[in-house]
């Protein structure tokens, strides 16, 4: 974590908790400006929010112009898609609601897994627009918490912030020259860490079965060509120069070996499986404890 005599903004959005750690406190303006960018990505791509693009989409099919930052991301999603063969999808986002993780958070599911339909039935990403030939539930959680922090990163350094830490709940990205030790979280026990990594000048995500789980083995990890909770993977941690990037790593290593990856992406990975077993990259900056 950041030194101690740092100053940190906390606040809330997108249903989790935010901490933005600089070595002076930020302006009263930069502030506003910060929670003005968490606003503007919510409205935009939320599907817990009726009023949301995302919210429009599921209700009715058509064309739908998103910000600039849609570009990036349709084009992260179409290339693990293909890489995934189909596992990891926008469009998983009716398989969550229908087992219960959806904007009333019932947390029951109202019915067995269903398969999220195929991006080439219902789905054209081109650019910032988005065409629907159906509704759908689009849910882009497997990348935009790293994206909304390379966004907020983005107006720090606008700012001429050069020294800071944004932390989305775990999904980190540090600038400047300090080094930042971070404890590797051990998946079955938030209380003990598996490991540490010195996180300097890049970002770091993780994902696990553990996180956003409920009822009989229910977890927020869906394979979009069943519709269930994937068991094979049970952590992973992915570091990359963008929190985006390294947020979708760290999901898609839950379908695909980090080498599969490898050939579309520069980054560096630790998975840990249900069977106890770990694989990670040659290069993984992290330390494991034996």
């Amino acid at each position: 974590m950041p030194d101690a005599d740092w100053a940190e903004f906390s606040f809330d959005g997108i249903g989790t908790r935010w901490e933005v750690a600089t070595p002076l406190p930020l302006a009263p303006a930069l502030r506003s400006r910060l929670l003005e960018r968490v606003e503007k990505f919510d409205a935009g791509w939320s599907r817990f929010r009726s009023d949301s693009l995302v919210g429009a989409m599921a209700h009715s099919p058509g064309r739908y112009s998103f910000p600039a930052e849609a570009a990036a991301l349709g084009t992260l999603y179409r290339t693990l898609y293909g890489l995934t063969g189909g596992a990891m999808t926008p469009l998983v986002g009716g398989s969550l609601e229908r087992l219960g993780y959806g904007p009333a958070y019932t947390l029951q599911p109202s019915g067995p897994p269903v398969p999220a339909p195929r991006w080439e039935d219902v789905l054209d990403w081109d650019g910032t627009a988005i065409s629907t030939r159906a509704p759908v539930v689009l849910d882009i959680g497997a990348a935009g918490k790293g994206l909304l922090v390379d966004l907020l990163a983005a107006e720090l350094a606008t700012a001429g912030e050069k020294e800071f830490l944004v932390d989305g709940s775990g999904d980190l990205l540090a600038c400047g020259s300090r080094t930042v030790a971070v404890a590797l979280e051990h998946p079955y026990n938030p209380a003990q860490a598996i490991g540490v990594l010195e996180l300097h000048g890049r970002a770091l995500c993780a994902s696990a079965a553990n996180r956003r789980a409920w009822g009989d083995g229910l977890h927020h990890v869906l394979d979009g060509t069943t519709g269930r909770p994937v068991r094979t993977a049970v952590a992973t941690w992915a570091l990359a120069d963008t929190a985006m990037e390294a947020d979708a790593m760290a999901t898609a290593l839950f379908f695909v070996p980090g080498q599969v990856l490898r050939d579309a992406f520069n980054f560096s990975w630790l998975t840990v499986y249900s069977d106890g077993t770990a694989d990670h990259s040659a290069e993984f900056e992290g330390t494991l404890f034996t």
